[in-house]
């Protein structure tokens, strides 16, 4: 309620700030514009040391996690590679 009772001056007061304020900002949209410019031209330059830096990372994120599944499995594959030698040994020689 106190929104609306207020509009009407809140509708002035912008709109004469605003056509008071309108030289002011066309004095400085130039630099706004080259701040822009210059904004974009970094953001080019870095953008693909960012997204390799990120690739990067995103490879050892990858890399460790299989590396933290994978290495509590370490005694079960010794424990099959012990069967699969004992089967090996004592399966008889047979030449052609």
């Amino acid at each position: 309620m106190f929104f609306l009772l207020t509009l009407p001056f809140r509708l002035f007061f912008g709109v004469l700030f605003a056509v008071l304020l309108l030289p002011l900002t066309l004095l400085f949209l130039p630099f706004l514009i080259l701040r822009v410019l210059i904004k974009s031209m970094v953001a080019l330059f870095v953008l693909p040391f960012a997204l390799l830096a990120a690739v990067i990372g995103i490879g050892v994120a990858l890399f460790a996690v299989s590396l933290a599944i994978l290495v509590p499995l370490l005694p079960l594959a010794f424990v099959g590679f012990l069967v699969w030698a004992v089967v090996h040994v004592s399966r008889p020689v047979t030449n052609f």
